[in-house]
């Protein structure tokens, strides 16, 4: 008799390999950044490197795609501007959502930044560690182990970003779906998060706070990734 018990990772919402979990989040990270001319000219590579995926992973993606190749550039810089940074329920910065700008969310920060470190990787100062693009750019080309662990803290965080994409009509709500889809499902206890932080909505600024004070790195080049 064993005395060991496993823990086994639960699968998957969708059937999917190792390398191409790994794919989807890097096609995924590129979708999400702001549509650059060097990010829109990869857009047909792009879509030749998603014949590779699963049916119903792929779809979402394709529909991505799709209006990236047919809306005016200009027009799409605008709508990333209106979609993510404007909004505050489609925040591409995952602690936002909890912990709005208060003195909390700078611990929060830092358990991206301490993960990043402990793979060797230092950010600049062009972004925040908890923007999504990142943290998926992360996991497919850095440490797979660390940013699976991140992604999987941060789901109910993602279903909301994906439920509040797809309410405002969003085409970028299909990245979101095919990122969700590779990450285990929801359980009863994420769905009562989702409710919850769509209940309460990000945190408005404590009055009175500098929150500058806990890491000044952390929040360099807060304006996005642009």
């Amino acid at each position: 008799m064993s005395l060991l018990k496993i823990r086994r990772r639960p699968e998957p919402t969708v059937q999917i390999s190792e390398r191409d979990r790994r794919l989807v989040w890097r096609i995924a990270a590129l979708l999400l950044d702001y549509p650059s001319r060097e990010t829109l000219a990869m857009v047909e590579e792009i879509a030749s490197a998603t014949t590779e995926l699963p049916g119903e992973v792929r779809t979402h993606i394709d529909a991505v795609l799709l209006h990236l190749r047919g809306t005016d550039p200009l027009a799409l810089a605008q709508q990333y501007v209106e979609t993510f940074d404007l909004r505050r329920r489609a925040s591409l910065h995952l602690t936002y959502y909890a912990y709005g700008d208060t003195r909390k969310r700078g611990m929060a920060l830092l358990r991206f930044k301490h993960a990043y470190r402990h793979a060797g990787v230092e950010l600049d100062d062009t972004e925040l560690p908890d923007h999504l693009a990142v943290l998926l750019e992360f996991a497919a080309t850095v440490d797979p182990i660390g940013g699976e662990r991140l992604l999987g803290e941060h789901v109910p965080v993602l279903e909301l970003l994906r439920l509040s994409l797809s309410d405002s009509g969003s085409p970028y709500a299909g990245v979101l779906a095919a990122v969700v889809a590779t990450l285990p499902p929801l359980t009863t206890a994420d769905r009562r998060r989702i409710a919850e932080l769509a209940a309460q909505g990000p945190p408005e600024e404590e009055v009175g706070l500098d929150p500058f004070a806990m890491d000044p790195s952390l929040f360099a080049g807060s304006e996005g990734r642009r």
